[in-house]
């Protein structure tokens, strides 16, 4: 099971100099995806928002920059809203980082989960469905033929037109990330394309029937199995001791939380929620070095994921107390989620 991190770059948005404290995350991020890389996790991934608490409306270039700091990790969005983008531009850009990192880059493609977006490029509200159902056929013939003849409603056609430059990777990875709609999820399956499915609330186990959904989906289209590959994302933390992690991550994970609740209606949370979100049924994976590997380890027997990534820095998080939870997760949790793992197949 590949074992990474996930994040949008969390700013603070009532900051006086937004150009200051872009700068700063941004720096520090490199940072982050640079730690990754060293200590042996497999991905990192980075979400495209267009709102003042994010600085990461454009992945590619920041993943480009970090693919020239790193050398063996892998590099996605999580995700690329492709509702409100051109497929075209997409896959010209994460070709370009392909290329740049020597075959390392993905998609992971989604409608996101913030609607930002779709006004500020022009895109009504209207067509929300209409508008991930094309452009994701269109992404998907680019990845596969160099030259594209293709027709839609929402978007100009395209008459047997080369699109360059062509990734290192063939096919390049292509990932479809839900949030828990059983429809996405069938798709997913029926299209033969890797699923990531965000889960932030509730119980993960009432999400297995997604996974089940998903595959039997890819079967009955005659999927290749081995094609039909998942990934859990996650939030999450990691500290020397599990009541220093719940300390440490308690203040700045409600904060966000409360802010998109006030956004969205959603009552606001407290200390009794997080306690039990970060349960062994809890949606949290949060604790000390063994705590979270053992839990990782729990819900592959559940959902028989092939991947697993988890956003620790959420929010304010200090910098240097993510570097140390990184760091923890590449020298601790890998390393014995790894090992449980290898003691289940031997057994």
């Amino acid at each position: 099971m590949e074992l990474g991190l996930y994040t949008f770059a969390d700013v603070d948005p009532n900051a006086a100099d937004k150009g200051a404290e872009g700068r700063r995350r941004l720096a520090d991020l490199l940072e982050e995806i640079e730690i990754a890389d060293q200590v042996g996790l497999d991905v990192f991934g980075l979400g495209e928002h267009h709102r003042p608490d994010y600085a990461a409306s454009a992945p590619a270039v920041i993943l480009a920059a970090a693919a020239a700091r790193t050398s063996r990790i892998r590099l996605t969005s999580a995700v690329t809203v492709l509702s409100s983008d051109d497929p075209v531009r997409v896959f010209q850009q994460f070709a370009t980082l392909d290329l740049l990192s020597n075959g390392r880059a993905e998609i992971m493609a989604g409608r996101g989960s913030f609607i930002e977006s779709f006004p500020l490029f022009g895109q009504s509200l209207d067509d929300y469905e209409q508008l991930f159902s094309e452009k994701l056929d269109l992404l998907l013939a680019l990845r596969d033929s160099e030259r594209v003849t293709w027709s839609g409603a929402l978007r100009s056609p395209i008459n047997d037109r080369g699109v360059y430059p062509r990734p290192l990777q063939d096919p390049l990875p292509l990932w479809i990330a839900v949030g828990g709609t059983p429809q996405s999820v069938a798709r997913a399956g029926a299209l033969g394309v890797p699923m990531a499915l965000a889960i932030i609330g509730g119980e993960p186990a009432r999400f297995a029937p997604l996974f089940q959904l998903y595959r039997e989906a890819g079967r009955r289209s005659g999927q290749d199995p081995s094609k039909l590959k998942t990934s859990i994302n996650v939030h999450g933390f990691i500290a020397d001791t599990t009541q220093e992690a719940a300390d440490q991550f308690y203040g700045p994970q409600a904060e966000v939380m409360n802010r998109i609740g006030r956004e969205r209606g959603w009552g606001p949370t407290n200390r009794a929620h997080f306690d039990q979100a970060i349960s062994p049924t809890g949606n949290l994976f949060l604790g000390d070095p063994e705590t979270v590997a053992r839990k990782i380890v729990a819900h592959r027997k559940l959902f028989g994921n092939d991947r697993f990534l988890l956003q620790m820095a959420i929010g304010p998080m200090p910098h240097d107390r993510i570097l140390h939870g990184i760091e923890l997760y590449g020298t601790k949790v890998a390393p014995l989620v790894r090992e449980m793992l290898a003691e289940e197949r031997a057994s």
